[in-house]
């Protein structure tokens, strides 16, 4: 078995044994026996010995993870320059000047130098500002795919770019609920996840390594070839970025391939990069003041089109920042139609001296963003809006570092509204789709909605919802069908959907069960009173009764119960028998659909339903008590009984 092919095998190796463990340790499953994991253990055991490198992962080795108060500063001992850059594929064919190269991905995420001493990782630092990078050594021992461990010994410095592909980001995005907290892009997320204080954090991110320059191999004869010393990365078990050898000949066919992958590349990539793959040559020819000469990066061009702009919109948002918007005539964009695009400010408004009626250019920003190009006409006639569209309160023009912004000065304006109505309408609160936060903001700026009992009236404007963008019959009557099928709820949701500081959907179920879902009761209690319910305590206790206290917000809370259904929750006398205690179910079920509906049926009984075994657990839930699964093993370590679906029937349910 030659070099490539070890290496792929340990890879699999490693995600066979990983796999094993986690349905084993986390899911209490066994999706393979004892002798066949020690087994598949052993072999890639064998195998790191045999290539004398550890891939990241690796279950052989563990990697600690620690805490810091500060990221260390380190200086690079080579400044880390930015490319040249050009939207011009001539132009990137004729800088060839006839020599070979590598055309690889410009990957968008964060750039790491690695430095390996005697085999092992060493080092890790940012680019930072490229004179000066932060030192993230441990975060980075948590990267997806860096090798641990590598066959190499002598000194080894090299670069790459960390990044999250767009299927992790749009999985750990899910997992957040407030959408205000979901992070924007996965350039953003990666910069944080990799500069974290605490490593376990960066594990949970999937941060992917991917190398672009070798800096420093001491003692290997690469033979003049950029591509050589990517081929002896891939062999030290690196992941490189994509990549073409290419001439002057080839080298627009190969853009042309980039550009259709584009589309579809799961990794963030933002353009080009082309790199003389004659390393002595590339070097000759030293550096400018600011670009190494060796490479330069291409920048997709932009694909303008001339429209007439028709309007300014003013758009407010939750930190009273009004921004210009842009409506023009539609026009065709790198295959689909657009019709707005922001200004951002009003410095940039006026440097275009946009005026209704101007003909304008527009493009998307990298492929993806609708933005102002030009304005051919440059009429500069559009009027300051001097009182918020949203609330009618006065405006003020702030300048902050030479940039003048439109900012409303009404603290409770309906505009920084939008996160509260997100969490309103999300799933686990009043569950009513089709009111994203991008429509909420539309229908907050048109006056359609002031307080969460609006969404019940949302009918009324049935006819101006249906002319909107992304709006029709079918759609509208979609949304106003959801809205009606949410008036009918529960008190826990109800109270959820407030979005009261520090209540969840779990703590909410809490004080109604407390009180016998009494909503008179509830609202009647007071901190002592709440504070003294197991699983609740001062903080949520301050919380609830604080906001019942706001006039503002009990108004808006009255209004509320007029436009909902609450169902009436069967509480019999005597039958919370179940408070106080604490189960814990794990395992397959026969005699329930799944392990929330007997969660429910524990939670109606006064109960709580917790994820692991700890000292305080009335027992353990478990059809097969013989198993070795870690919970099993935790419950009779701290002598805590197991009982199958049957005996907990017979016991806490007869």
């Amino acid at each position: 078995m030659n070099e490539k092919l070890k290496t792929e095998r340990m890879k699999e190796l490693i995600e066979i044994l990983n796999r094993a463990a986690e349905a084993y340790y986390a899911k209490d499953e066994e999706i393979m026996s004892n002798f066949e994991y020690d087994k598949l253990h052993d072999e890639l055991v064998a195998l790191e010995a045999e290539t004398g490198m550890v891939l990241s992962g690796s279950p052989t080795v563990s990697v600690g993870y620690e805490a810091v108060d500060e990221l260390p500063k380190e200086r690079h001992e080579r400044p880390m320059l930015s490319l040249g850059k050009t939207k011009d594929r001539e132009e990137l064919r004729a800088w060839l000047k006839g020599n070979p190269a590598l055309l690889s991905w410009k990957l968008d995420g964060l750039t790491i130098v690695l430095t390996y001493v005697e085999g092992k990782l060493a080092k890790a630092v940012t680019r930072g500002n490229g004179e000066v990078g932060e030192v993230i050594t441990n975060n980075a021992r948590t990267f997806k795919n860096i090798p641990l461990q590598i066959s190499y010994t002598g000194e080894l410095i090299l670069r790459g770019e960390a990044v999250i592909s767009y299927s992790d980001f749009e999985k750990i995005n899910q997992e957040i609920e407030d959408v205000e907290s979901r992070y924007k892009n996965p350039r953003n997320l990666c910069s944080g996840s990799v500069r974290q204080l605490n490593n376990e954090i960066t594990a949970k991110r999937n941060v992917q390594f991917y190398a672009f320059s070798l800096v420093k191999a001491e003692g290997v004869d690469f033979d003049n070839s950029r591509e050589k010393q990517f081929d002896f990365l891939k062999k030290q078990g690196f992941s490189v970025v994509e990549y073409e050898k290419v001439t002057e000949e080839n080298i627009l066919e190969c853009i042309a391939r980039f550009e259709e992958k584009i589309e579809i590349y799961d990794i963030p990539s933002d353009g080009l990069v082309l790199s003389y793959d004659d390393i002595a040559y590339g070097q000759s020819l030293g550096r400018t003041a600011k670009f190494p000469r060796d490479s330069i990066a291409f920048k997709w061009a932009d694909e303008i089109r001339e429209t007439t702009l028709k309007e300014i919109e003013w758009s407010p948002s939750r930190t009273g920042l009004i921004n210009p918007v842009a409506i023009f005539e539609p026009v065709e964009l790198e295959g689909t139609t657009v019709s707005r695009a922001s200004v951002h400010n009003i410095s940039i408004m006026r440097s275009l001296k946009l005026g209704i009626g101007d003909r304008i250019t527009v493009y998307k920003a990298n492929m993806i963003i609708p933005q102002i190009a030009e304005n051919l006409t440059g009429s500069g006639k559009i009027d300051i809006p001097e009182r918020c569209p949203v609330c009618g309160q006065p405006t003020e023009i702030r300048q902050i570092n030479d940039v003048q912004s439109l900012y409303c000065m009404n603290p409770f304006c309906d505009a920084k509204k939008i996160k509260a109505f997100t969490l309103f309408v999300s799933r686990d609160a009043m569950n009513i789709d089709g009111l994203s936060e991008a429509t909420l903001e539309k229908f907050i700026l048109k006056g359609f909605l002031h307080g969460f009992s609006d969404i019940f009236h949302l009918s009324q404007y049935q006819n101006e919802i249906t002319q909107m963008e992304g709006f029709g019959e079918k759609s509208c009557q979609n949304l106003l069908d959801s809205i009606e099928k949410a008036r009918d709820t529960s008190l826990p949701k109800l109270i959820y959907s407030l979005g009261i500081a520090n209540i969840g959907l779990a703590n909410a179920k809490m004080l109604c069960r407390e009180y016998q879902y009494d909503l008179e009761k509830l609202l009647s209690a007071d901190i002592a009173s709440l504070s003294r319910i197991d699983g609740v305590g001062n903080v949520i206790a301050e919380a609830f009764v604080s906001y019942f206290s706001d006039e503002k917000n009990r108004k808006q809370f009255e209004k509320l119960l007029k436009e909902v259904r609450i169902a009436k929750e069967q509480v019999e006398e005597g039958s919370q028998t179940l408070a106080g205690k604490s189960f814990v179910i794990t395992g397959s079920l026969e005699q329930f659909a799944s392990r929330n509906e007997l969660k429910e049926l524990i939670e109606q009984k006064g109960g709580k339903v917790t994820g692991s075994v700890t000292g305080k657990t009335e027992c353990l839930i478990n059809n097969d008590s013989s198993s070795g699964s870690s919970k099993n093993k935790k419950a009779k370590e701290l002598g805590i009984r197991i009982l199958t679906e049957e005996q907990f029937l017979e016991e806490y349910m007869r």
